[in-house]
């Protein structure tokens, strides 16, 4: 009897290639890397926050209110990836914390706004050097122009997945 199955790493659907199905889990399924990836990043990072007092969470909210000083609690959630509902519990631990302040959008009185204290970006700060030193040591053999083109790439992947 005839084995059917594709037997290359990938197979075409249209215009556009389709790993095959042995492959999924193994070095060919680009989702399969950047799980793993995503998943290191988180264990040596967070080891590295830990002595801070900061879990992965609140260093998004941190880091997502360095780069735009006043955003929503929906704004943190989105550039986060986090569910609303927990950005809301992180912000009231870190208001209970002295980390951020909320204020009125002058904009638009219906939005509240969250922003970093000075404690808070001091946190901020010391967390970002740990995350600085994450990330020398894991792109220590990659040249400039593949880390553009990597981000070039991942961005684009993410795009094209809201329509998918």
């Amino acid at each position: 009897m005839t084995d059917t199955r594709a037997s290359d790493a990938s197979v075409h659907a249209g215009d556009y290639p389709v790993v095959a199905a042995e492959k999924r889990m193994k070095k060919d399924w680009p989702f399969y890397w950047v799980s793993r990836v995503n998943a290191r990043y988180a264990q040596v990072l967070e080891r590295r926050l830990k002595p801070l007092d900061l879990d992965l969470a609140r260093w998004r909210v941190l880091m997502s209110l360095y780069e735009d000083e006043h955003l929503s609690v929906s704004e943190i959630a989105d550039y986060a990836v986090i569910k609303l509902n927990t950005v809301t519990k992180i912000v009231q631990r870190m208001i209970a914390d002295g980390l951020v302040v909320t204020r009125v959008r002058p904009s638009d009185g219906r939005v509240t706004e969250v922003c970093l204290t000075t404690e808070g970006d001091r946190l901020r700060r010391l967390a970002r050097k740990e995350a600085d030193h994450v990330f020398a040591s894991s792109f220590v053999n990659i040249t400039p122009d593949e880390l553009a083109q990597l981000n070039g790439l991942l961005e684009k992947v993410f795009l094209q997945l809201e329509g998918a």
